[in-house]
């Protein structure tokens, strides 16, 4: 039985409303496992806290309870939901990428210099970085007219693309991909499920949000279903008076 690289237990987020005396319930007792050479899907209805499971483990969000044990390339483990800063940020940099659903970027930089980012970050070369750069931004059907422009220009679908391509670049042991082709034509979407094939059978583990039910039969081996939380006692009272 293979090991995960990643294992959740019991994790859930709540949002504490200090003005008016609220906690509302993100996403409650999630447990999961995934794998390297894997793509685990996330669904659920709107509510169930799909989004905040991946902020959780990228700790966006610092979770409220539970677990998130990440086994990194020397086989150590670590508990996300209670590393440091400086852990986080070094796991950030090396291990673990974000494909988010909003791109953000300094408006100086421009689209080449946006997805070479992480791989200089790693100590890279300037010239390799900036040819894989090119070779997926050209993959992603990103003009090659606009690569020397800030993406704060670009139209949403190229503002993925470039999102894309820069979370895809530096091949993380772990990506976690929250709705990466929402915003895509068909034959770019076709061009990012080949690509994610690809990446899975070099080994790299995905834990994933699609908007097509067609995209999670395409690429995931795990599917987990998660549902919205109960409503706290204070919620209640608060809908019912």
């Amino acid at each position: 039985m293979p090991t995960p690289i990643l294992e959740i237990d019991g994790l859930s987020k709540q949002f504490t409303l200090h003005d008016q005396g609220q906690c509302i319930p993100s996403c409650e007792q999630v447990a999961l496992e995934v794998y390297r050479g894997e793509l685990t899907a996330l669904v659920g209805p709107t509510g169930a806290g799909k989004s905040s499971v991946l902020k959780a483990i990228y700790r966006t969000y610092l979770p409220s309870s539970g677990r998130i044990l990440y086994r990194d390339a020397e086989d150590r483990i670590t508990d996300l939901a209670q590393a440091s800063e400086h852990r986080i940020l070094e796991l950030r940099r090396r291990e673990i990428g974000f494909v988010t659903q909003f791109l953000h970027c300094l408006p100086r930089k421009s689209a080449l210099e946006v997805v070479a980012e992480p791989l200089l970050r790693r100590g890279g070369n300037r010239e390799a970085a900036a040819e894989q750069a090119s070779e997926l931004l050209s993959l992603l059907n990103v003009p090659e007219r606009l690569w020397q422009v800030s993406p704060a220009t670009f139209s949403g679908g190229e503002k993925q693309r470039v999102n894309l391509a820069r979370g895809l670049i530096a091949r993380p042991r772990l990506l976690l991909l929250d709705e990466p082709t929402a915003s895509l034509d068909p034959a770019t979407t076709d061009r990012v499920v080949e690509l994610l094939q690809a990446i899975k059978g070099e080994g790299v583990a995905m834990l994933a949000i699609f908007h097509h039910p067609q995209l999670v039969e395409r690429l995931a081996e795990q599917v987990v279903t998660l549902q919205p939380p109960r409503p706290t006692p204070a919620m209640l009272e608060a809908h019912t008076s």
